[in-house]
């Protein structure tokens, strides 16, 4: 990481649908006095409707403009867990903001197994629907892991370790005394 100093208070969750960036973000939050917000979640307050509705009325592009509105609207605030879509790198504005935010970029890795785990009973996702999840989300991770590489100052592997467990191992890394200056890697 660089030596650039730190302006922001904020923390983004990255990662692929699944990683626990909402989960994770709300006990992190906890742990920390920090207030959760997810960027999916907002969009929904904001609009009245889900995001499979905005996706089927003004399909990704549609959704994708409002996402970065929101993105950078919550970036505004301060003290906060901000929990993104996994599809938030998709947009090469949302990447070039999170390479350009002096908020914490978190990236949740995890892998195509325990993202069917986790995803099994999910209806709400527009990407997901209907056969082949894995062979969706195989070509998801192709495409966009090296994004959330890109964007991310740090990341953990999100796989085998409960939501509250991810949460500590993260905060305690936030906290742990060599790395109590979190520097930008940027």
């Amino acid at each position: 990481m660089s030596t650039n100093k730190r302006q922001s208070n904020n923390i983004v969750l990255v990662g692929p649908m699944g990683a626990g960036k909402t989960t994770v973000g709300k006990q992190m939050a906890h742990f920390l006095g920090k207030t959760f917000v997810d960027v999916d979640h907002e969009l929904e307050s904001r609009t009245g409707v889900s995001i499979n509705l905005i996706f089927e009325i003004e399909k990704e592009a549609g959704f994708r403009a409002r996402e970065t509105a929101m993105l950078a609207e919550l970036l505004s605030r301060e003290n906060c867990v901000i929990a993104t879509g996994g599809g938030i790198v998709v947009t090469p504005e949302n990447r070039q903001i999170l390479q350009d935010t002096d908020a914490l970029v978190v990236y949740l890795k995890t892998e195509v197994k325990h993202q069917l785990k986790r995803l099994k009973r999910d209806k709400q996702r527009p990407l997901l629907q209907g056969t082949g999840r894995r062979e969706r989300l195989l070509n998801l991770a192709r495409i966009r892991n090296p994004w959330y590489e890109q964007v991310s100052d740090v990341s953990f592997a999100s796989g085998r370790t409960s939501s509250y467990g991810m949460a500590k191992k993260i905060v305690q890394y936030l906290k742990s005394p060599e790395d109590r200056k979190i520097q930008k890697k940027r």
